[in-house]
């Protein structure tokens, strides 16, 4: 029975890892469109604040998939969660969230925002570095 849950559970990782990958590559195929339509069709072969914010949001969007799909793809080799990556991962998560804050926003930020993603970031840089000290590698 145990064995039938984990054929289970390894057909699902896989599916997991095809239909993220596939996201990937339509992410990428958007990003690329994006990219181009901001140089190529506006007349002065540059792109403003938002569209260059929407750029950066896709590329780091692009880069926690890729992370995810390196985690999954650790879990099936090894049946062990690398705590490392899932770190990473949070610390692009996070910051793609502060580098897409626009202070230009008709509703401001508050201080209480402001102070819980500092708190985040104190948080995930304190556990990298115990992570890194304690020598657990990838």
């Amino acid at each position: 029975m145990l064995e039938r849950l984990n054929k289970f559970e390894k057909y699902i990782y896989y599916v997991l890892i095809i239909l993220l990958a596939f996201i990937i590559l339509v992410s990428v195929v958007e990003l690329v469109l994006l990219i181009a339509a901001g140089v190529l069709y506006d007349q002065s072969f540059r792109l403003d604040h938002h569209e260059i914010l929407n750029v950066f949001g896709f590329f780091l969007l692009v880069l926690i998939g890729i992370e995810l799909l390196d985690t999954i793809k650790a879990y099936i080799k090894k049946q062990e969660i690398h705590v490392e990556i899932i770190v990473l991962l949070a610390v692009i998560a996070v910051a793609r969230k502060i580098i897409l804050l626009d202070p230009y926003a008709d509703m401001p930020l508050s201080d209480m925002t402001l102070w819980g993603l500092g708190f985040i970031v104190l948080c995930l840089a304190g556990a990298y570095y115990l992570i890194k000290k304690a020598g657990i590698s990838t």
